[in-house]
């Protein structure tokens, strides 16, 4: 009778463990680090109308290449996390017939792109993940343009928010692909001089950020 009653005891501990243990097991949590590449379109801002010039580039495309890490943790069925990305990116503007007003500000290039933010997801499958992420970015454009007197040329520093959903497949407990859109909005910039001279004070901007992006990652 005594180990009936041990026994009993024990398989009610296991069927409760097991549920905690696969929660636990859940490949949607902890540290990650991941490489990322994808499509990326700058664009002037819906506040911004200069269609009467045909040649005046609004809008630049080009890959964007980087990496990200981050850290998840399963909040009762609901994956929450914090993550960081350093990203790079081909964008430019297109140059013809001696415009220089393209984008809005001059010949464009893209530079770096930082992004810090937070994401809740929601398990669809033990291997599927559906999120949303949302936080802060900050962004580097290289400006170039000359009138043929003075030349220009310098970085501006972009200040905005972004907001992105995603879809994350574990490929296996520490292997995961995802592929995810993320919309960016610059409103605040600076003009970074370089070297021993003071940024510009900063100024309202108006731009808009479209990225497409795919990645793969690992999981400590």
């Amino acid at each position: 009778m005594k180990k009936i009653a041990i026994l009993a005891a024990a398989t009610s501990a296991a069927a409760f463990a097991t549920p905690a243990l696969a929660q636990d097991n859940t490949p949607f949590t902890g540290p990650r680090v991941e490489a990322l590449v994808g499509y990326d379109i700058v664009k002037a801002g819906s506040s911004v109308d200069d269609d009467g010039n045909d040649n005046n580039d609004q809008s630049m495309e080009g890959i964007n290449y980087g990496a990200g890490i981050g850290y998840d943790f399963n909040a009762g069925g609901v994956v929450l996390g914090v993550e960081a990305e350093y990203m790079d990116s081909s964008a430019d503007t297109d140059f013809e017939n001696g415009d220089f007003e393209g984008f809005g500000f001059g010949n464009v290039n893209a530079n770096r792109d930082l992004y810090i933010g937070a994401r809740v997801g929601v398990p669809v499958q033990p291997d599927l993940l559906l999120y949303a992420k949302g936080g802060y970015t900050n962004a580097k454009f290289d400006v170039r343009s000359n009138d043929g007197t003075t030349e220009f040329n310098q970085d501006i520093d972009t200040d905005g928010w972004r907001v992105g959903a995603g879809v994350e497949y574990a490929t296996s407990n520490n292997m995961f692909v995802k592929a995810e859109y993320r919309y960016s909005k610059y409103e605040e910039a600076e003009i970074d001089f370089g070297g021993d001279i003071p940024d510009s004070d900063r100024f309202d901007i108006d731009t808009d950020r479209h990225q497409f992006v795919v990645g793969v990652g690992f999981r400590f």
